[in-house]
């Protein structure tokens, strides 16, 4: 009976915890978020957009045409063997669900910022079709 009360008391705290759900995507990833399927040829420009995406600030990619690269996130090579496309829709549309402690911003969040510009309040980084767009060029990176 201990045992199932701290259990029960586990489970509690976890939930107390856990992020709000994001109205976004109530299947936090598993569902598009556009009835359009995404293109990896946009995906690819806005990764390697510096103004957009700044994917390339923290991470590293198989995009030889730009110099320089962050190494304080996981390589870009290879995600779509790593993880599915429901899990890549979830780290770009809000990361903290993942990780509390991460410091990718959230691409697809528009509550609970602590300072923002009034001008970008109520909007999100990437659009939903960005969103696609990146989750497209991140599962055709397999090797």
């Amino acid at each position: 009976m201990l045992a199932l009360g701290l259990i029960m008391a586990g489970f509690a705290t976890a939930a107390a915890e856990a992020p709000r759900p994001l109205a976004a995507a109530a299947d936090f990833g598993a569902a598009a978020l556009t009835d359009v399927p995404g293109d990896p040829a946009r995906g690819r420009a806005i990764v390697a957009d510096r103004r957009k995406g700044l994917c390339l600030l923290c991470h590293s990619g198989p995009i030889p045409e730009e110099r320089f690269m962050g190494n304080l996130a996981p390589a870009l090579d290879g995600a779509g063997r790593r993880w599915s496309r429901a899990e890549l829709r979830a780290r770009l549309i809000d990361p903290s669900r993942l990780n509390p402690k991460t410091i990718m911003p959230p691409y697809f969040r528009t509550e609970g910022f602590e300072r923002m510009a009034p001008a970008l309040r109520g909007r999100t980084i990437l659009t939903a079709q960005e969103i696609e767009d990146v989750v497209a060029y991140l599962a055709s990176l397999r090797d």
